[in-house]
């Protein structure tokens, strides 16, 4: 019960977390709730990309593949890899969750540098990649953050708990901290290293408009990819260490 207390406390302070704000921000009142309406326009666009895509590969799967063909079917072998060297012989079932988590942050990291959002105008605001917002990442590490727990209970059980006092009880307020610090190393990870990026990029744009950000831009496009693959493999390992109970 002190697990799932401190877990649930672990969930409040991270729903506080999501209140940050950087800068204006663009909202929706739906119902009773507010929205950040900047950050669901530039995920829609990010899952019209990926779902676009997904479309293409599976339309006209051909016997001797084309270079899109090959292309996609490189991305999933690299996912699938990714899945089974972290979480082992049952990375099956989670390679699904593992290539969302990739696919998604990573097209909204590059979406963030290659397409042109400012010039679209709000009226308060400006649009930015969704991992530009501590909102999704947040949401990123949470789902994460079930998903580890959701393996180790599915195949252990309650014993799954018992984790929590090995290798001796008098480790058991560690062992707890850990699964605090999991979802907030993986969202500030995120959130820090993307906002950083986009705002030297708007700095060196400001002073020096037409040399300098192009290496600035493509390091940004390597550092995005980067931080794209450090929270999927960091994901796909805390799900394999769930299940098989070791650090």
């Amino acid at each position: 019960m002190n697990v799932l207390s401190c877990y649930t406390n672990t969930l409040k302070v991270l729903y506080d977390i999501s209140g940050v704000e950087v800068g204006q921000h663009f909202y929706w009142q739906i119902g009773g709730f507010q929205v950040h309406g900047q950050v669901l326009i530039t995920s829609w666009v990010v899952i019209a990309i990926l779902l676009g895509s997904a479309s293409i590969a599976v339309r006209n799967p051909q016997t001797i593949p084309n270079d899109s063909q090959n292309f996609f079917e490189y991305v999933l072998e690299f996912i699938r890899d990714v899945s089974k060297t972290q979480i082992g012989e049952e990375y099956g079932p989670w390679v699904p969750f593992i290539g969302t988590m990739f696919l998604f942050i990573f097209v909204s990291n590059w979406s963030g540098a290659l397409l042109p959002w400012k010039i679209i105008e709000l009226p308060h605001g400006e649009l930015a990649a969704p991992t530009n917002d501590i909102n999704t990442t947040v949401a990123l590490a949470l789902l994460t953050s079930v998903a580890y727990f959701y393996a180790g209970l599915t195949k252990k059980g309650l014993s799954y708990f018992s984790k929590y006092i090995q290798p001796t009880p008098i480790l058991l307020p560690i062992n707890i901290l850990e699964d605090f610090t999991k979802p907030l190393s993986l969202s500030f990870r995120l959130f820090g290293n993307i906002l950083a990026d986009e705002l030297v990029v708007v700095v060196l744009v400001s002073l020096v408009p037409l040399v300098v950000p192009i290496p600035v831009m493509f390091l940004g496009l390597f550092t995005s990819g980067i931080q794209a693959l450090i929270f999927a493999t960091l994901a796909a390992a805390y799900i394999g260490e769930s299940m098989e109970g070791h650090h």
